[in-house]
């Protein structure tokens, strides 16, 4: 046979919905018997409770001066608090219509073994179950401390068991022992307010709560810093501390501060007051420590390197994520410094992040080293320029929010025409964050070419410019920045490259290009073509000792330029030899005077942009097994 679920419950009556529920009581028609009657009922109450009460007085000879009573008997506990209410109900009545009954001075004395009982049993409870009211388990459960079989569970062991089950199967054993004891200490902060003993209660609770709060940071490494102490810091000692500090901001919002407050909203329900002045002593000197960090930060940072914008940004997007529970525990009225100060950093972070882009920008203006890379290779400037740019697009997020107050006026029409913004799926990417890296890199286009105009050879300045800019637009194409940037910006870049690639190849190989005559149907005599031999050998060995030096790091770029050339030179040398050669074969020394086969010239091609020098009278390193040397090379029939 099933077994017949209890209902009772403690009431969670606030104490004012308690009086008008006793007010009803008291309404009935002022007669002379029905207040006879009223009191007689009233000093019963007193009576009632006399025996139960005293029985739990903590001046007691009984047991039951040392032990828990929430902890020996849930039962007896539901009945103590039912006494406690019932006696204050009476004591309501007896001092409003009767006051001088005997009964009162009885009744006010109850209340004091009472009220004493219940403040050792509040402290008791929350000294002794640190575990389960830790921040974590609170956080973890808060929706369970909402349910209402949970609010009431002052019931018996049968009756507890049968109202967990319904909260659900998935309660762990953990979760439901917290409800229970978060539970235990509302209905016991609330029977205390309403019977005017609030101020005992709550000294207990803000002692064991702030210490444990404190501990909290304490163990998430989160201290009150001195400001000298912090200004003194090495960078590499704060860049540890913004790391650990953006872990446990996570931590201490998230799970510490906001698990405080949900207990301190579910313990003090019946009095937002009283739960605000608790919340504040327990919770607002912790929060100003640990909104305090990201502020000396970033006023330490000011005049900072630009490379520091990164933990920069890291803290600031910290604080940002956990803006909204911020402003959800920290919603009172007294707690507004913590918000303050939180605002106060993310407005220093801002201005420290866009004072470092700006210094950014200047520092790739300023940069005057002289130093030129061997071959034409790629400048360190522009494989830590963009490192730097790649990097802060992963931060677009921060940078949109930073960059909308600073919009780029300076060069606007400049920049218009080298660039338009494309349409972003991601709305946190918006158009400034993209205008300004683009302005960033045309800033650093810019200095290259400078630094291009240091070489006295005008093929390698081009070659460095295709080096250069190919580094950039695969960097682009690999990063976030091309989601930035766009596929047009991809293309006029390309289109640019091809450019330089051309002009690089008139500059390095068109004395060869011209060396042999132009196609004609006239027939050049033998000493012509022994001219036009000789031109061509000497402007080839000239360009090819200059290149050979050179260096493309692509490989793709590398095969592509190498392709050209070789189709414009080697096709026009193979014809011209082809109807030369035999014209010659009079000649002595023929071997001197016609140098290179044209299958040498493609070998000799294929071995340029390795950055590896041929030394004029040094052997060849091209791969082919022909005995043709650079300078003494010679053909063999």
């Amino acid at each position: 046979m099933a077994k017949k679920t209890k209902s009772v419950h403690f009431s969670t009556s606030s104490p004012k919905s308690l009086l008008s529920s006793f007010s009803s009581l008291t309404s009935l028609p002022a007669s002379p018997l029905n207040q006879t009657f009223s009191q007689s009922m009233m000093e019963e109450t007193v009576e009632a409770a006399e025996s139960i009460i005293k029985k739990w007085d903590l001046n007691s000879p009984s047991y039951t001066r040392i032990i828990s009573l929430f902890s020996h008997s849930r039962k007896e506990a539901k009945e103590f608090i039912r006494c406690i209410r019932d006696l204050r109900r009476a004591m309501h009545f007896l001092i409003s219509q009767h006051s001088q009954s005997a009964k009162l001075v009885l009744a006010q004395h109850l209340m004091q073994i009472g009220m004493a009982r219940l403040e050792k049993e509040f402290f008791q409870i929350l000294s002794s179950n640190r575990d389960q009211l830790d921040p974590e388990s609170v956080s973890g459960h808060s929706s369970i401390s909402s349910n209402s079989e949970f609010e009431d569970v002052m019931q018996s062991d049968d009756d507890e068991e049968d109202e967990l089950k319904k909260a659900g199967e998935t309660i762990t054993k953990v979760e439901k022992a917290a409800a229970l004891v978060m539970s235990d200490l509302k209905v016991i902060a609330e029977t205390m307010i309403s019977c005017g003993y609030g101020k005992e209660c709550i000294k207990s609770y803000k002692l064991i709560r702030k210490s444990i709060v404190d501990e909290g940071l304490h163990l998430l490494g989160i201290e009150k810093c001195k400001i000298s102490r912090f200004n003194r810091m090495d960078w590499g000692v704060l860049e540890h501390m913004i790391k650990n500090w953006i872990k446990a901001a996570k931590i201490g919002v998230i799970t510490l501060l906001r698990g405080e407050k949900l207990l301190c909203d579910h313990v003090f329900s019946a009095s937002s007051t009283i739960r605000e002045s608790c919340f504040y002593e327990i919770v607002n000197e912790a929060g100003i420590n640990l909104f305090r960090f990201p502020e000396l930060v970033a006023n330490k940072e000011k005049k900072s390197s630009p490379e520091r914008i990164f933990r920069l940004m890291d803290l600031y997007a910290a604080i940002s994520d956990l803006r909204p529970d911020i402003e959800l525990i920290f919603h009172f009225d007294s707690v507004a410094a913590v918000k303050t100060i939180v605002i106060s950093s993310l407005k220093k972070l801002k201005q420290a992040i866009h004072t470092s882009l700006t210094e950014y920008e200047s520092t790739i203006q300023k940069d005057s080293s002289k130093a030129l890379t061997a071959g034409g290779g790629i400048h360190k400037l522009t494989r830590s320029t963009m490192s730097f740019i790649s990097s802060l697009s992963e931060y677009s997020r921060v940078l949109s929010e930073i960059l909308a107050e600073h919009p780029l006026k300076k060069n606007a029409r400049m920049l218009e025409s080298y660039f338009t913004a494309p349409i972003l799926e991601d709305e946190h990417n918006n158009h400034a964050v993209s205008v300004h890296l683009a302005w960033l890199i045309l800033v650093f286009l810019c200095k290259l070419d400078i630094k291009a105009e240091s070489y006295k050879d005008v093929s390698l300045s081009y070659l460095f410019l295709v080096n250069n800019i190919q580094f950039v637009v695969d960097t682009v194409r690999s990063t976030h920045l091309r989601n930035l940037l766009g596929d047009d910006w991809l293309t006029k870049h390309e289109t640019k490259l091809r450019s330089y690639a051309a002009n690089y190849e008139i500059a390095a190989w068109a004395n060869v290009y011209i060396s042999l005559p132009e196609k004609t149907s006239s027939t050049l005599s033998p000493e012509e073509a022994k001219a036009h031999f000789k031109r061509f050998h000497a402007a080839f060995e000239e360009a090819y000792m200059k290149q050979s030096s050179c260096v493309i790091t692509d490989a793709k770029l590398r095969n592509e330029l190498k392709v050209s050339i070789a189709k414009k030179i080697v096709p026009e040398y193979r014809e011209f030899y082809g109807k030369y050669l035999p014209t010659l074969s009079k000649e002595r020394n023929i071997e001197m005077l016609v140098r290179f086969k044209p299958d040498n010239l493609e070998n000799y091609l294929s071995d340029l942009f390795h950055g590896t020098p041929i030394l004029s009278g040094s052997s060849s390193s091209s791969s082919s097994s022909s005995s043709s040397c650079i300078s003494l090379g010679c053909v063999r029939n």
